[in-house]
């Protein structure tokens, strides 16, 4: 056998590769020696069949998969030969033969690149920090509290916070349009089910009145058949109900989960459970500077392969998702085009932790997988159950390891950054600011 390799590109190698005939034929005699054993023919018992028969039914097929292996061993001989990292699969092309005696074929494929991690000592990390503390869990029971609102009659006119019910009648150009009426439809003003313009328009009104207003959609509307156009409403009040949120009191413990009712205990869990959400945001915006960071400082180029696997992962999850919300995913087609740019930066980064992983040691150790699985399981009504559920099946362990590592990676890097404490607003990292 006699190669030459070349370089196409950064990561694209090819290989040119001879193999003697000869060996092919020898090969293809042994396939059909080994077929002639088991074949089975009308006329003849079985392993009698002569064969020259054999040959002359099963000879292409016998010949192609000879030729596969040869290809696959010469192919596979080199990339030992050369140490050569292969990602993907090669094409393999077929050459003019220079000589009678020989196949000759060229293997295009990608290899990984060499990844040389850059200096983070340049790269910022703002680690957010923040205390919960009774204000935090006060505003948190507020808003479970909000959660349990109820409504009753109020004879007075509606205002910020009621709940109404109504009917209402809209026309564009005099003309009644689609979806513009209902009957004693019911909605809470200021909760943003209905557009402000509308929700002012019932502000005022009691039980029994009415009222005729106009109105202009937003350009940006949902139907596009409305979006800007001016229409007017005819609305008639048919009830107003004013919001009552529960006490916080020994049934509103109770109701929460607390079996006491005891309302200290509540406002304990309360606090742990946002200790623990808080952890987690703060833990999430951590990495996710992390990985830019490693983007930044080690700028690679990775196989085509790779980001097409990647994005045909990606594709596939999309799928999956759609399914378990009760589409069909043939109705609504995804192309694994549409992930290519996040298919490429999962790729590096996973090349680029991989690297670091390997060259500082950041493994996950048993003990650490244990304490993420303990400290998952503590949400749980009964935490054992889960640590046994993790530990039963070993791609379940790999999941929690692979969360380990990739804190292993963010606590490394933020050592080596130039990493910094920043306090922030509970309403911030949670979301909900202005």
């Amino acid at each position: 056998m006699q190669t030459n390799q070349e370089a196409n590109s950064a990561l694209e190698r090819r290989i040119d590769m001879s193999v003697a005939l000869a060996d092919i034929e020898k090969e293809v005699d042994a396939r059909l020696k080994r077929m002639a054993r088991t074949v089975k023919m009308a006329g003849f018992r079985p392993g009698k069949v002569p064969l020259k028969i054999v040959a002359q039914t099963h000879g292409p097929q016998a010949r192609s998969e000879a030729i596969g292996a040869a290809v696959e061993r010469a192919f596979g001989e080199q990339v030992r030969e050369q140490n050569l990292r292969v990602a993907g699969y090669p094409r393999i092309e077929p050459k003019e033969a220079s000589s009678a005696d020989v196949l000759e074929f060229s293997a295009v494929f990608e290899v990984y690149p060499d990844v040389v991690p850059g200096d983070l000592a340049g790269q910022k990390v703002e680690r957010p920090v923040l205390e919960v503390t009774d204000a935090e869990v006060d505003k948190t029971i507020e808003v479970l509290r909000k959660q349990r609102t109820t409504f009753v009659a109020a004879d007075r006119a509606a205002g910020e916070g009621d709940r109404v019910a109504i009917d209402f009648a809209g026309r564009k150009d005099g003309e009644l349009f689609e979806g513009g009426s209902g009957q004693d439809f019911p909605f809470v003003i200021g909760a943003g089910s209905m557009l402000k313009d509308f929700e002012n328009a019932v502000v005022g009104l009691k039980a029994g009145e009415s009222k005729t207003f106009d109105m202009t959609f937003p350009d940006d509307y949902h139907a596009q058949n409305l979006a800007g156009q001016a229409v007017q409403f005819e609305v008639s009040v048919k009830a107003v109900e004013a919001p009552v949120l529960p006490e916080v009191n020994s049934d509103f413990a109770k109701a929460l989960g607390v079996a006491d009712g005891d309302v200290a205990k509540l406002r304990e869990e309360v606090k742990t459970n946002l200790e623990r959400e808080v952890k987690r945001r703060i833990q999430a915006k951590v990495k996710e500077q992390v990985m830019e960071a490693l983007l930044a400082a080690t700028p690679i180029e990775v196989p085509k392969a790779l980001v097409q696997a990647e994005s045909n992962q990606l594709a596939d999850n999309a799928r999956r998702d759609l399914e378990m919300r009760g589409l069909k995913s043939k109705d609504i087609p995804v192309e694994a085009s549409w992930f290519a740019d996040q298919a490429e930066r999962r790729v590096k980064l996973g090349l680029i932790m991989a690297e670091l992983v390997k060259a500082n040691e950041l493994h996950a150790r048993p003990e650490q997988v244990r304490a993420l699985i303990e400290e998952m399981a503590q949400s749980y009504e009964d935490p054992a159950e889960l640590v046994r559920w993790y530990y039963a099946q070993p791609d379940r362990l790999a999941q929690a390891e692979s969360v380990v590592i990739e804190d292993n990676v963010v606590a490394w890097v933020c050592e080596k950054a130039d990493t910094s404490d920043k306090s922030i607003a509970f309403d911030e990292l949670m979301g909900n600011a202005a």
